[in-house]
């Protein structure tokens, strides 16, 4: 036996499966693929609670397509964006080629053409977002009849993002299903009144408690005035060498922030909902080769970019929900490498803060740059604005960062248990 796949020897997989991991080189599961993919192969229905970037994909998309291999059927995934079911299927495609399977990604902002030919080749596994699959269901060009899988990805993004009725309409179509997995990093009380609906006993398998963040990410908080985001953001270009993710919370803003970048001499691409699909996945694809150095990005890419060496993700405005900043900063981090994020709030934003620092459980480091005056929080609410509910201070002070290093605090740490993780495989309805 060859004990350098111990790990997913003893996982249950068939030989075929454990030869094809081989020749990819999976070496060893995350803990959360250790976990599910057992339980998926007996076909029994799973809650997955895992810390963005660990490897979700691969614990649902492994003892799914053996299942399938073996038993014939399709299976259906479900995404709240474009972008994450590109994601999804580029993911999968490796697994699908090694047993002459194929796969259907169905989303909006694309004609429907290349997706109808995709579906005649009655492909074994269809990837989509919620508007485009009732788009298909509606006009008769996709039967449900086949599919014995389903599986939600993201499934708290899907309700945030108001497709609920959507997801609910697609599952009374599924006639035949046999399994249902559902997974995500955060575990809102919404999807677990979804789960009890559709779901049969499912098992919850939480690898990290919902809201943790990764580890490997050291996270910096600078006070600022809105007017010195821009400066603050060159000096950070400049500090910073690798590639640089930008989160900005409207699309107005984004194309504005992507032009004062490109005045700074940074190669910069942006992606948001004005943006067609051909541009989104332009941009994506150049920030992955190194055409572009910088991506400044709205909310919906924070769950669709899977690039394992981004060093910094800089959170220019702080997310219209706290649950988002763990999504977002997990684009840097991943797959066991150091990341670092650095968030911007106005001095009038400390009650998002708390909130941030309430759900994962930590305080963020506060850091200064000697260029700008010191600024701290002020009473008064935050701009979000200003939504009832404060977050629990967290306990435990910080003393501020000095700009030249990295803050020594990491993601994961303060009152969140660490979790040792091996790292080897992988507001609008429509995006």
């Amino acid at each position: 036996m060859n004990t350098s796949h111990a790990g997913f020897y003893h996982l249950g997989l068939a030989p075929d499966m454990l030869k094809v991991l081989d020749k990819l080189k999976f070496i060893d599961p995350t803990p959360i693929q250790h976990q599910a993919i057992p339980v998926a192969l007996d076909g029994k229905d799973i809650m997955g609670v895992a810390q963005t970037g660990t490897g979700k994909t691969l614990a649902f998309g492994i003892p799914t397509i053996q299942r399938l291999a073996a038993e014939g059927g399709q299976a259906l995934i479900l995404v709240p964006t474009r972008e994450l079911a590109i994601q999804v299927a580029e993911a999968l495609e490796p697994l699908l080629n090694a047993f002459q399977m194929t796969s259907a990604v169905l989303i909006g902002g694309v004609k429907m053409h290349g997706q109808l030919m995709d579906l005649k080749r009655s492909p074994s596994v269809i990837v989509a977002t919620p508007g485009r699959m009732n788009d298909h269901i509606y006009q008769g060009t996709l039967g449900l009849g086949d599919v014995s899988v389903v599986i939600l990805d993201e499934a708290d993004r899907m309700l945030d993002m108001g497709f609920e009725p959507q997801i609910k309409s697609i599952l009374r179509c599924v006639t035949n299903k046999k399994q249902t997995m559902l997974f995500s990093a955060t575990m809102p009380p919404d999807i677990l009144k979804l789960a009890t609906k559709y779901m049969e006993l499912p098992l919850t398998i939480e690898i990290a408690p919902s809201g943790t963040t990764v580890e490997d990410i050291s996270q910096e908080l600078f006070i600022v005035k809105e007017s010195s985001k821009n400066d603050l953001m060159k000096m950070l270009l400049q500090k910073y060498h690798g590639t640089v993710l930008v989160f900005i919370r409207t699309k107005m803003k984004a194309s504005r922030v992507t032009r004062n970048i490109r005045e700074m001499g940074a190669k910069v691409a942006e992606i948001h909902s004005d943006r067609s699909m051909s541009q989104r996945i332009q941009a994506m694809e150049g920030f992955k080769r190194g055409r572009y150095r910088v991506l400044v990005a709205t909310d919906i890419a924070a769950r669709g970019i899977d690039v394992s060496m981004i060093e910094l993700v800089i959170n220019y405005d702080l997310p219209d929900d706290a649950e988002n900043y763990v999504h977002r900063i997990g684009r840097t981090g991943r797959a066991g490498k150091e990341g670092h994020a650095v968030t911007f709030a106005t001095p009038t934003q400390s009650h998002d803060i708390q909130k941030i620092e309430s759900m994962i459980k930590m305080a963020l480091p506060r850091s200064r740059h000697p260029k700008f005056a010191s600024a701290g929080f002020v009473e008064g609410g935050s701009e979000s604005e200003r939504r009832p509910g404060r977050g629990r201070r967290p306990s435990g002070k910080t003393k501020p960062q000095g700009f030249v290093g990295k803050p020594k605090t990491t993601a994961g740490s303060g009152h969140a248990p660490k979790r040792n993780a091996s790292h080897s495989g992988h507001h609008r309805k429509k995006k």
